[in-house]
């Protein structure tokens, strides 16, 4: 082998063993990298907007891989968290699902049944009705002849909400006064308030709702029940 061979192997050599090096400060980066960020687990994100209050499903959200030292305490890891569950609030698409989101869907008791009913947005919810409060359902009616008052009524106390859904567009007539858009309320009532709000529905000229404190369950008065301005006087 002559000297122009020997030069050629030594630098062939050289070139290996930086080329080692290399790699190997590669792999010690890579291993300080994952020695700092951990290892990685399983969350989820919101493929889409989410309305508050609406029911969950895992159909809703994507997995994602986060690292462990990165996620919060109140992180979904498991999708099964989310059976009879509805939001709390509105979640943004992309959103990381945390547990505070959501809460547990309201049940029917023994001897209730659900009805709904589209309230006036604007004169009825104001966004502070959620599913879990209680209201009373008042009617406003006609009086039956001309010189009959009209009157107010407290149609059911203490109704307990089970679901709030969204603001929805109404179809009416050009000529007919009236809100233009209402949130279709679900109440879990027995059968005679069923019946109660199934007839203010039907005949009353507004039915409104009024937000009972927390807490409060006592039944209206009888002398509060029903209400005309002649018996204000």
């Amino acid at each position: 082998m002559n000297s122009r061979q020997r030069r050629g192997v030594i630098l062939l050599i050289l070139s290996v063993l930086c080329a080692l090096a290399a790699f190997a400060g590669v792999l010690v980066v890579i291993g300080d990298v994952n020695s700092k960020v951990g290892a990685e687990v399983v969350a989820y994100r919101a493929k889409a907007d989410i309305a508050p209050y609406s029911p969950l499903t895992a159909g809703q959200f994507e997995e994602v891989k986060i690292p462990k030292r990165w996620l919060s305490d109140t992180a979904v890891t498991d999708l099964g968290a989310l059976k009879d569950k509805i939001a709390l609030t509105a979640l943004k698409q992309g959103s990381l699902l945390q547990s505070d989101m959501f809460v547990d869907k309201p049940q029917l008791q023994p001897g209730e049944q659900e009805i709904a009913i589209m309230i006036d947005a604007s004169t009825g919810v104001a966004g502070k009705i959620t599913p879990g409060a209680k209201v009373n359902i008042l009617g406003t009616f006609k009086g039956k002849k001309q010189t009959d008052p009209d009157v107010s009524v407290v149609m059911v106390a203490n109704a307990r909400v089970i679901n709030v859904g969204r603001l929805t567009p109404l179809d009416k007539d050009s000529d007919k006064k009236g809100p233009a858009e209402a949130v279709p309320i679900t109440f879990a009532l027995n059968t005679k308030d069923t019946q109660r709000v199934a007839y203010a529905e039907s005949f009353a000229e507004h039915v409104r709702l009024s937000l009972v404190a927390p807490g409060t369950d006592s039944a209206v008065n009888p002398g509060d029940r029903m209400y005309t301005l002649e018996g204000d006087k």
